[in-house]
């Protein structure tokens, strides 16, 4: 509701700017050759110091949320479940051995969506905790970030090792916790991304296993046939195709990798 909101702002904005009669252009600027009745908006940006502290607190909170969207896609990667599928992802292309399809664009396209997928459970719980009271006034923001904090931790943490858990305790010299909610989220984000990436290579080994076996067949009977000089790549990769495609293997994949999240 609100972005259908914020779009028939701007159309109406655009609509009024386009339709303005050109008296409303000042007459220097008509002087300066612009078009009759197309008037040229200005813009004028000034700044000026805080009088209050509510305008400072409001400038604060500009920034804060510039520096959140700048932030946005590192927190997208390191904090959701979008690592371990576009690795997978990536890896499945890599060994059916047609590295350029599916293309960049869609395997991305595919691992965010999938990301989206799995995280809903988590969306839901931040957006009914933190976001809807805090946009309702009922909570301060520091209780809207801690509310929103609790659900994403607690993802993390299942799918975190605890050995991976101990290292960066370790390295950073903190206290051996007595309960999850005593380790600090900037220990919990690297480890998680570390388990992350071990969890999908060991998922994308196990796919590379079939299709090495193709490949070791093909080459073999090759061989023995004497085509030497032809390359087994180029044989194998329709069968290796046609496998994938009879045992539906982008389902597979898929099912995998969002029941590996549960």
């Amino acid at each position: 509701m609100k972005t259908a909101f914020l779009i028939v702002a701007f159309a109406a904005l655009a609509a009024g700017i386009l339709v303005a009669p050109a008296g409303a252009a000042p007459a220097g600027r008509a002087a300066a050759g612009a078009v009759p009745g197309i008037p040229v908006p200005g813009v004028d940006l000034r700044i000026s110091p805080a009088t209050g502290p509510q305008q400072v607190s409001t400038s604060l909170q500009i920034l804060m949320v510039l520096t959140l969207l700048a932030l946005a896609p590192a927190l997208l990667i390191m904090l959701t479940s979008f690592t371990r599928i576009v690795i997978v992802l990536s890896l499945v292309r890599s060994a059916i051995g047609v590295p350029t399809i599916p293309p960049n664009q869609v395997v991305i396209g595919m691992a965010l969506f999938l990301t989206f997928f799995t995280m809903a459970p988590v969306i839901t719980v931040v957006n009914r905790n933190a976001v809807e009271p805090y946009m309702r006034g009922e909570i301060a923001q520091a209780d809207a970030i801690r509310r929103a904090e609790g659900p994403i931790r607690a993802f993390m943490l299942r799918q975190t090792r605890e050995r991976d858990l101990a290292l960066f305790v370790s390295l950073a010299k903190e206290a051996r916790p007595a309960k999850p909610d005593d380790i600090p989220t900037y220990v919990i984000v690297p480890a998680f991304a570390v388990s992350e990436l071990r969890t999908a290579f060991l998922m994308g080994s196990l796919i590379f296993i079939p299709f090495l076996i193709i490949d070791m067949v093909i080459s073999s009977t090759l061989m023995s046939m004497g085509m030497m000089m032809l390359s087994p790549v180029l044989i194998s990769l329709p069968f290796k195709l046609l496998l994938f495609a009879m045992v539906d293997g982008w389902h597979l994949v898929v099912r995998a990798l969002v029941q590996s999240f549960i």
